[in-house]
């Protein structure tokens, strides 16, 4: 409970950044919209292509030609999920120093950081790659290893935008520092970020069942367009949330960041809570 205490502590302290600068909701939203496009122009022509048929015929493995599609697929992904998200750390540590970013200030950050932000994309596509294709291969234990090997790369790329945002870093030495942080001084217990995925798991969780009650009573009484809408709504109330965690998420590794390198806590963040966040290890 104290830990969870804390990471709500700082869930309401990245919220009074967010209510501060709304304008960070675009770069989740555009990032939204931009991979869903990559999405679809990568996913649509594979059945022009037979790739799908070929999938079916290896019995569920993946043919010689699909790896450097998914490959492509990842890193143009990873490219622009990061590239956002770099826009979204660099407006708020803006806003954690004191300023007023904009849109553009974001936008300008990221551009100033593509290079990086490719070679970083690369990186994680290769991971991914590579993880997919043991996967394929391992059993029920190994496919759980292989998950938590997954994990433990997210954790040790936590701050990587961070550090590609305050420093002129190329992406190896960003993800070392990233690593070196969480292992030599925060430790690998992300509470922060699980309390913030936590808090919006059990909000989603609510408004789903809720909504799916109402729809159903709804329809029981034949009130099906009013259902629909309902359910419409409910739809995008479960996108605006996930828009809010996502530039949550984005404001908290930022200020984390911050608080690591400098030792002391931006405006509306508590030291106590920043330096509880994560366990060291002993």
């Amino acid at each position: 409970m104290g830990k969870f205490s804390r990471s709500w502590s700082l869930a309401k302290a990245s919220m009074g950044v967010l209510r501060s600068d709304k304008e960070l909701l675009v770069f989740p939203l555009v990032s939204t919209a931009v991979t869903l496009l990559v999405a679809a122009s990568f996913i649509l022509p594979m059945f022009g292509l037979g790739m799908f048929r070929d999938l079916e015929a290896q019995g569920g493995g993946m043919p010689a030609m699909f790896y450097p599609w998914l490959f492509c697929f990842y890193l143009v992904q990873y490219f622009v999920i990061f590239f956002f998200n770099t826009a979204l750390v660099g407006a708020a540590m803006i806003r954690l120093d004191g300023g007023d970013p904009t849109v553009a200030d974001g936008l300008r950050i990221a551009r100033g950081k593509w290079p990086a932000i490719l070679g970083y994309a690369a990186i994680a596509a290769t991971v991914g790659m590579l993880l997919r294709a043991l996967e394929q291969k391992a059993g029920f234990i190994g496919r759980i290893v292989i998950a938590l090997v997954g994990v433990a790369w997210t954790v040790a790329t936590y701050l990587t935008v961070p550090v590609l945002v305050a420093r002129d870093v190329g992406p190896i030495e960003a993800v070392r520092e990233s690593a070196s942080l969480l292992k030599g001084t925060w430790g690998e217990n992300l509470i922060g970020n699980g309390g913030i995925g936590l808090a919006f798991g059990l909000v989603n969780i609510a408004l789903v069942l809720v909504a799916a009650g109402v729809v159903v009573f709804l329809a029981t009484q034949q009130l099906l367009v009013l259902a629909a809408v309902v359910a419409g709504i409910a739809l995008l109330a479960v996108l605006l949330l996930a828009l809010v965690q996502s530039a949550l998420a984005g404001i908290y590794s930022a200020a984390l960041y911050r608080f690591a390198m400098q030792g002391d806590a931006p405006a509306g963040f508590d030291a106590v809570v920043l330096r509880d966040a994560f366990q060291r290890k002993m």
